[in-house]
C-alpha cells in the first residue's frame, strides 16, 4: 500500500506543483510611441524622400542621391520615451563645420495617435513640421508633410540605426 501511495502521490504532487503555477503568457504589441523611442530611446537616419506634386510622385529618392548635401542627411533624430518627450538632432559622420556641436538640436517631440500625427524637426528642412505618420514599424518610419496652400508633400522615410 505504501508504494502504491509513493507512486500515486509523487506524481500529482509534482504535477501540481509545477502545472498550478504555470502562467499564460500574453504579447503586448508595441505601442506607436514604443515602435518610435525603443524603451528608452531610438535614433532614427534618413533613406529616402519623395516628392509629390500636384497628385504626381517623384518616385523614391535615396538621400545620397539626392542633391542634399552628406553633411545633413547623415544627420541623426533620437527620439526618448521620457515623460518630457526628449528629442535631439546629432551630427552623422560628416559634419558641415568641424566646430559643430554633435548635439545641435534639443527639442521635444509630439504624437497625435487619432491621426497618427508626428510633430518634430527634420535637419534636411531645417524646422520642426507636424508630419503624418503613413509607416511606422521597429525598423522604419515614413511620415509625409502636406503642404496648406498648394497641392503638394514631402515624404522622408527614416531606418532605426540604435535602440535602447
Amino acid at each position: 500500500m505504501r508504494q502504491f501511495i509513493r507512486l500515486l502521490l509523487i506524481p500529482v504532487v509534482t504535477g501540481w506543483l509545477f502545472g498550478g503555477c504555470s502562467e499564460k503568457l500574453e504579447p503586448k504589441p508595441a505601442t506607436y510611441s514604443q515602435l518610435l523611442t525603443g524603451t528608452e530611446k531610438k535614433t532614427w537616419k534618413m533613406v529616402s524622400l519623395q516628392i509629390i506634386d500636384d497628385g504626381t510622385p517623384s518616385g523614391v529618392i535615396p538621400v545620397s542621391q539626392s542633391g542634399i548635401n552628406p553633411c545633413i542627411y547623415d544627420d541623426l533624430l533620437t527620439f526618448y520615451a521620457n515623460p518630457e518627450h526628449k528629442f535631439e538632432a546629432s551630427e552623422g559622420s560628416t559634419k558641415c563645420n568641424a566646430s559643430d556641436p554633435d548635439i545641435y538640436v534639443t527639442d521635444t517631440w509630439t504624437l497625435v495617435n487619432a491621426n497618427a500625427s508626428l510633430e518634430f524637426y527634420i535637419p534636411v528642412l531645417d524646422g520642426k513640421y507636424p508630419w503624418t505618420i503613413k509607416n511606422l514599424t521597429a525598423s522604419a518610419l515614413t511620415v509625409q508633410y502636406y503642404f496648406p496652400d498648394i497641392n503638394a508633400s514631402y515624404q522622408f522615410t527614416f531606418n532605426s540605426v540604435t535602440t535602447k
